[in-house]
Protein backbone atom coordinates (compact mmCIF):
# COMPACT_ATOMS: atom_id res chain seq x y z
CA UNK A 1 0.00 0.00 0.00
CA UNK A 2 1.17 3.28 -1.04
CA UNK A 3 1.10 6.30 1.36
CA UNK A 4 -1.35 8.08 0.03
CA UNK A 5 -3.71 4.95 0.05
CA UNK A 6 -2.40 4.48 4.22
CA UNK A 7 -3.11 7.68 4.93
CA UNK A 8 -6.96 7.98 3.56
CA UNK A 9 -7.15 4.29 5.43
CA UNK A 10 -5.94 5.69 8.77
CA UNK A 11 -8.53 8.67 8.09
CA UNK A 12 -11.43 5.91 7.24
CA UNK A 13 -9.86 4.18 10.82
CA UNK A 14 -9.80 7.37 13.06
CA UNK A 15 -13.47 8.26 12.50
CA UNK A 16 -14.51 4.76 12.80
CA UNK A 17 -14.15 4.96 17.02
CA UNK A 18 -14.10 7.45 19.22
CA UNK A 19 -10.50 6.93 20.19
CA UNK A 20 -7.69 4.91 18.65
CA UNK A 21 -4.28 4.51 19.50
CA UNK A 22 -1.05 4.61 17.56
CA UNK A 23 -0.43 0.99 18.80
CA UNK A 24 -3.89 -0.18 16.57
CA UNK A 25 -2.67 1.87 13.62
CA UNK A 26 0.65 0.53 13.73
CA UNK A 27 -0.55 -3.43 13.73
CA UNK A 28 -3.25 -2.90 10.82
CA UNK A 29 -0.93 -1.26 8.69
CA UNK A 30 2.59 -2.86 9.84
CA UNK A 31 4.06 -0.01 10.19
CA UNK A 32 6.05 1.25 13.37
CA UNK A 33 4.92 3.60 16.09
CA UNK A 34 7.55 6.51 14.29
CA UNK A 35 5.99 6.30 10.98
CA UNK A 36 2.42 6.38 12.74
CA UNK A 37 3.65 9.88 14.43
CA UNK A 38 4.50 11.00 10.93
CA UNK A 39 1.44 9.79 8.69
CA UNK A 40 -0.86 11.50 11.83
CA UNK A 41 1.44 14.74 11.58
CA UNK A 42 0.98 14.99 7.82
CA UNK A 43 -2.80 14.43 7.82
CA UNK A 44 -2.72 17.28 10.80
CA UNK A 45 -0.82 19.48 7.97
CA UNK A 46 -3.46 19.02 5.40
CA UNK A 47 -6.11 20.20 7.86
CA UNK A 48 -8.15 17.23 9.28
CA UNK A 49 -8.58 18.39 12.79
CA UNK A 50 -6.82 15.57 15.21
CA UNK A 51 -6.74 15.61 18.89
CA UNK A 52 -4.59 13.48 20.72
CA UNK A 53 -4.43 12.25 24.66
CA UNK A 54 -1.59 11.38 26.17
CA UNK A 55 -1.29 7.86 26.83
CA UNK A 56 -4.41 7.20 25.25
CA UNK A 57 -4.84 7.55 21.60
CA UNK A 58 -6.04 10.09 18.79
CA UNK A 59 -9.45 11.09 17.80
CA UNK A 60 -11.07 13.21 14.97
CA UNK A 61 -12.70 16.52 16.53
CA UNK A 62 -16.48 16.38 16.83
CA UNK A 63 -17.82 18.08 13.59
CA UNK A 64 -15.83 16.40 11.12
CA UNK A 65 -16.44 14.37 8.45
CA UNK A 66 -15.01 12.67 5.50
CA UNK A 67 -16.76 12.73 2.66
CA UNK A 68 -18.32 9.63 1.12
CA UNK A 69 -15.94 6.81 0.90
CA UNK A 70 -16.37 4.71 -2.55
CA UNK A 71 -16.09 0.73 -2.00
CA UNK A 72 -13.78 -1.19 -4.35
CA UNK A 73 -14.28 -4.11 -6.52
CA UNK A 74 -12.54 -6.41 -3.72
CA UNK A 75 -14.31 -4.58 -0.72
CA UNK A 76 -17.81 -4.94 -2.17
CA UNK A 77 -17.05 -8.27 -3.24
CA UNK A 78 -16.16 -9.48 0.38
CA UNK A 79 -19.04 -7.87 1.43
CA UNK A 80 -21.27 -9.94 -1.06
CA UNK A 81 -19.89 -12.88 0.46
CA UNK A 82 -20.70 -11.62 3.90
CA UNK A 83 -24.37 -11.46 2.64
CA UNK A 84 -24.64 -14.88 1.63
CA UNK A 85 -23.42 -16.10 5.34
CA UNK A 86 -25.47 -14.31 6.85
CA UNK A 87 -28.42 -15.60 5.08
CA UNK A 88 -27.44 -18.61 6.48
CA UNK A 89 -25.90 -18.13 10.08
CA UNK A 90 -27.72 -14.81 11.61
CA UNK A 91 -31.15 -14.47 12.57
CA UNK A 92 -34.31 -12.65 10.86
CA UNK A 93 -32.97 -8.88 12.52
CA UNK A 94 -29.55 -9.28 11.60
CA UNK A 95 -30.60 -10.45 8.36
CA UNK A 96 -32.77 -7.57 7.14
CA UNK A 97 -30.51 -5.00 8.87
CA UNK A 98 -27.45 -6.24 6.57
CA UNK A 99 -29.61 -6.55 3.55
CA UNK A 100 -30.24 -2.91 4.19
CA UNK A 101 -27.10 -2.11 4.47
CA UNK A 102 -25.96 -4.04 1.01
CA UNK A 103 -28.54 -2.39 -0.60
CA UNK A 104 -26.85 1.30 -0.02
CA UNK A 105 -23.52 -0.49 -1.24
CA UNK A 106 -24.63 -1.31 -4.48
CA UNK A 107 -26.28 2.10 -5.18
CA UNK A 108 -22.95 3.81 -4.51
CA UNK A 109 -21.00 1.61 -6.57
CA UNK A 110 -19.78 2.49 -10.42
CA UNK A 111 -21.81 0.79 -13.29
CA UNK A 112 -19.30 -1.29 -14.38
CA UNK A 113 -18.86 -2.57 -10.73
CA UNK A 114 -22.89 -3.17 -10.17
CA UNK A 115 -22.46 -5.66 -13.50
CA UNK A 116 -19.51 -7.18 -11.68
CA UNK A 117 -21.46 -7.70 -8.34
CA UNK A 118 -24.54 -9.13 -10.11
CA UNK A 119 -22.62 -11.42 -12.04
CA UNK A 120 -20.65 -12.87 -9.15
CA UNK A 121 -23.86 -12.91 -6.95
CA UNK A 122 -24.87 -16.01 -8.57
CA UNK A 123 -21.50 -18.10 -8.30
CA UNK A 124 -21.38 -18.12 -4.16
CA UNK A 125 -23.54 -20.35 -1.96
CA UNK A 126 -23.42 -21.04 1.59
CA UNK A 127 -25.06 -24.88 1.77
CA UNK A 128 -26.95 -25.49 5.33
CA UNK A 129 -30.16 -24.58 6.08
CA UNK A 130 -31.37 -21.32 8.23
CA UNK A 131 -33.71 -23.58 10.08
CA UNK A 132 -36.41 -21.77 12.00
CA UNK A 133 -39.00 -23.47 14.77
CA UNK A 134 -42.73 -21.96 14.81
CA UNK A 135 -42.18 -21.61 18.47
CA UNK A 136 -39.08 -19.40 18.26
CA UNK A 137 -39.01 -16.26 16.57
CA UNK A 138 -35.13 -15.91 16.25
CA UNK A 139 -35.54 -12.40 15.63
CA UNK A 140 -33.59 -11.08 18.89
CA UNK A 141 -29.94 -10.30 17.62
CA UNK A 142 -30.54 -7.01 17.33
CA UNK A 143 -32.20 -6.23 20.39
CA UNK A 144 -29.32 -8.15 22.39
CA UNK A 145 -26.83 -6.00 19.99
CA UNK A 146 -28.78 -3.16 22.04
CA UNK A 147 -28.75 -4.51 25.45
CA UNK A 148 -25.10 -5.14 24.93
CA UNK A 149 -23.83 -1.47 23.83
CA UNK A 150 -26.45 0.21 26.65
CA UNK A 151 -25.97 -2.07 29.42
CA UNK A 152 -29.53 -2.79 29.61
CA UNK A 153 -30.97 -5.88 31.63
CA UNK A 154 -33.03 -8.16 29.14
CA UNK A 155 -36.51 -10.24 30.23
CA UNK A 156 -36.58 -13.48 28.22
CA UNK A 157 -39.10 -16.31 28.24
CA UNK A 158 -36.22 -19.29 27.48
CA UNK A 159 -36.72 -22.88 26.73
CA UNK A 160 -34.59 -25.37 28.76
CA UNK A 161 -33.86 -28.40 26.64
CA UNK A 162 -32.67 -30.10 29.33
CA UNK A 163 -36.34 -30.23 31.17
CA UNK A 164 -38.54 -29.32 28.52
CA UNK A 165 -40.11 -26.29 29.99
CA UNK A 166 -40.27 -22.42 29.33
CA UNK A 167 -39.22 -19.80 32.28
CA UNK A 168 -38.97 -16.10 32.78
CA UNK A 169 -35.51 -15.07 33.17
CA UNK A 170 -33.43 -11.54 34.09
CA UNK A 171 -30.59 -11.75 32.05
CA UNK A 172 -27.50 -8.96 32.17
CA UNK A 173 -26.13 -9.57 28.97
CA UNK A 174 -21.79 -9.92 28.62
CA UNK A 175 -21.97 -10.66 25.00
CA UNK A 176 -22.86 -13.42 22.49
CA UNK A 177 -20.63 -15.64 20.17
CA UNK A 178 -21.44 -17.79 17.28
CA UNK A 179 -20.85 -22.06 17.80
CA UNK A 180 -21.87 -24.65 15.93
CA UNK A 181 -24.32 -23.29 13.86
CA UNK A 182 -26.10 -21.20 16.30
CA UNK A 183 -25.77 -18.31 18.40
CA UNK A 184 -25.32 -18.04 22.10
CA UNK A 185 -26.26 -14.93 24.60
CA UNK A 186 -23.82 -15.47 27.38
CA UNK A 187 -25.43 -13.28 30.06
CA UNK A 188 -25.66 -13.44 33.82
CA UNK A 189 -28.96 -14.70 35.20
CA UNK A 190 -30.62 -13.17 38.23
CA UNK A 191 -32.42 -15.91 38.75
CA UNK A 192 -29.78 -18.39 38.84
CA UNK A 193 -27.31 -16.05 40.28
CA UNK A 194 -24.57 -17.06 37.45
CA UNK A 195 -23.40 -17.11 34.03
CA UNK A 196 -25.89 -18.93 31.78
CA UNK A 197 -25.29 -20.03 28.04
CA UNK A 198 -28.95 -19.43 26.43
CA UNK A 199 -28.81 -20.03 22.68
CA UNK A 200 -30.45 -17.50 21.00
CA UNK A 201 -33.26 -19.68 19.02
CA UNK A 202 -34.33 -20.78 22.26
CA UNK A 203 -35.84 -17.56 23.31
CA UNK A 204 -39.57 -17.48 22.96
CA UNK A 205 -39.83 -13.78 23.95
CA UNK A 206 -37.38 -11.05 24.29
CA UNK A 207 -37.97 -7.55 25.89
CA UNK A 208 -35.48 -4.86 26.65
CA UNK A 209 -36.00 -3.28 29.74
CA UNK A 210 -35.11 0.16 30.77
CA UNK A 211 -32.90 -1.58 33.81
CA UNK A 212 -29.26 -0.65 33.67
CA UNK A 213 -26.50 -2.64 35.15
CA UNK A 214 -22.76 -1.94 36.07
CA UNK A 215 -21.03 -3.95 33.47
CA UNK A 216 -17.28 -3.76 35.08
CA UNK A 217 -18.89 -6.20 38.26
CA UNK A 218 -19.35 -8.73 35.37
CA UNK A 219 -16.51 -10.54 33.61
CA UNK A 220 -16.31 -10.22 30.17
CA UNK A 221 -16.93 -12.51 27.13
CA UNK A 222 -13.63 -13.05 26.34
CA UNK A 223 -13.43 -14.41 30.30
CA UNK A 224 -16.08 -16.24 29.70
CA UNK A 225 -14.18 -17.82 26.51
CA UNK A 226 -11.53 -18.40 27.97
CA UNK A 227 -12.67 -20.58 31.17
CA UNK A 228 -15.35 -22.55 29.37
CA UNK A 229 -12.78 -23.35 26.29
CA UNK A 230 -9.47 -23.87 28.76
CA UNK A 231 -8.31 -26.87 27.43
CA UNK A 232 -5.10 -26.64 25.38
CA UNK A 233 -6.89 -25.78 21.44
CA UNK A 234 -3.72 -28.18 20.10
CA UNK A 235 -4.79 -31.47 21.82
CA UNK A 236 -8.17 -32.82 21.53
CA UNK A 237 -9.87 -35.59 23.49
CA UNK A 238 -10.28 -38.87 22.41
CA UNK A 239 -14.05 -39.47 24.02
CA UNK A 240 -16.35 -42.30 23.67
CA UNK A 241 -19.87 -42.15 24.33
CA UNK A 242 -22.79 -45.08 24.40
CA UNK A 243 -26.15 -43.53 23.60
CA UNK A 244 -29.63 -45.27 22.96
CA UNK A 245 -30.98 -45.91 19.76
CA UNK A 246 -33.46 -43.11 20.49
CA UNK A 247 -31.30 -40.56 21.40
CA UNK A 248 -28.34 -41.42 19.00
CA UNK A 249 -31.39 -40.71 16.27
CA UNK A 250 -31.69 -37.34 17.16
CA UNK A 251 -27.36 -36.53 17.14
CA UNK A 252 -27.86 -36.99 13.76
CA UNK A 253 -26.42 -33.62 12.73
CA UNK A 254 -25.45 -32.53 16.33
CA UNK A 255 -22.75 -34.88 16.68
CA UNK A 256 -20.74 -33.42 13.93
CA UNK A 257 -20.50 -30.17 15.80
CA UNK A 258 -18.74 -31.95 18.52
CA UNK A 259 -15.81 -33.66 16.49
CA UNK A 260 -17.85 -36.91 15.10
CA UNK A 261 -15.30 -39.46 14.24
CA UNK A 262 -16.96 -42.63 13.98
CA UNK A 263 -19.89 -44.88 15.69
CA UNK A 264 -20.87 -48.89 16.08
CA UNK A 265 -23.97 -49.91 16.40
CA UNK A 266 -25.14 -52.80 18.61
CA UNK A 267 -28.38 -54.56 19.89
CA UNK A 268 -28.74 -51.91 22.70
CA UNK A 269 -26.61 -48.99 21.97
CA UNK A 270 -24.81 -47.28 19.58
CA UNK A 271 -20.97 -45.80 20.89
CA UNK A 272 -19.50 -43.08 19.21
CA UNK A 273 -16.20 -41.76 19.19
CA UNK A 274 -15.52 -37.78 19.42
CA UNK A 275 -12.01 -35.71 19.17
CA UNK A 276 -13.07 -32.77 21.33
CA UNK A 277 -10.93 -29.58 22.59
CA UNK A 278 -13.00 -28.59 25.65
CA UNK A 279 -13.97 -31.33 28.27
CA UNK A 280 -16.27 -29.19 29.90
CA UNK A 281 -18.11 -27.85 26.98
CA UNK A 282 -18.52 -31.64 25.99
CA UNK A 283 -19.87 -32.33 29.53
CA UNK A 284 -22.35 -29.92 29.28
CA UNK A 285 -23.92 -31.10 26.30
CA UNK A 286 -23.49 -34.41 27.54
CA UNK A 287 -25.68 -33.40 30.58
CA UNK A 288 -29.24 -32.99 28.29
CA UNK A 289 -28.63 -36.70 27.49
CA UNK A 290 -29.23 -37.75 30.83
CA UNK A 291 -29.12 -41.36 31.40
CA UNK A 292 -29.45 -42.08 27.80
CA UNK A 293 -26.06 -41.37 27.94
CA UNK A 294 -23.20 -43.25 29.06
CA UNK A 295 -19.42 -42.65 29.03
CA UNK A 296 -16.75 -45.19 28.37
CA UNK A 297 -13.88 -42.87 28.15
CA UNK A 298 -11.93 -40.81 29.50
CA UNK A 299 -12.56 -41.08 33.48
CA UNK A 300 -11.74 -37.16 33.63
CA UNK A 301 -14.92 -36.82 31.70
CA UNK A 302 -17.09 -38.74 34.15
CA UNK A 303 -15.35 -36.58 36.95
CA UNK A 304 -16.42 -33.50 35.39
CA UNK A 305 -20.56 -34.91 34.96
CA UNK A 306 -20.47 -35.85 38.73
CA UNK A 307 -18.99 -32.69 39.88
CA UNK A 308 -21.84 -30.34 37.27
CA UNK A 309 -24.32 -33.11 38.96
CA UNK A 310 -23.01 -32.53 42.53
CA UNK A 311 -22.97 -28.14 41.65
CA UNK A 312 -26.85 -29.05 40.64
CA UNK A 313 -27.68 -30.71 43.69
CA UNK A 314 -26.15 -27.98 46.06
CA UNK A 315 -27.56 -25.28 43.88
CA UNK A 316 -31.45 -26.69 43.88
CA UNK A 317 -30.64 -27.82 47.48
Amino acid sequence: MNRIDRLTAILVQLQGKKIVKAQEIADRFDISLRTVYRDVKALMEAGVPIGAEAGTGYYIVDGYHLPPVMFNRSEAAALLTGEKLMEKHSDISNQQQFSNAMQKVRAVLRGSDKDFLESLDGNIAVLGSNRGDSQFPNRFLSEIQEALARQKVLSIEYYSFYNDSVSRREVEPIGIFHMSSNWHLIGFCRLRQDYRDFRADRIKSLTLTDQAFDKSARISLQEYITHEFESDPDQPVLVKVRFTHDVARWLQEQKYYYGFVEEKTEEDHVEMSFLYHSLGHFARWLLMMGKCATIVEPEDLRILIRERIQELAKHYG
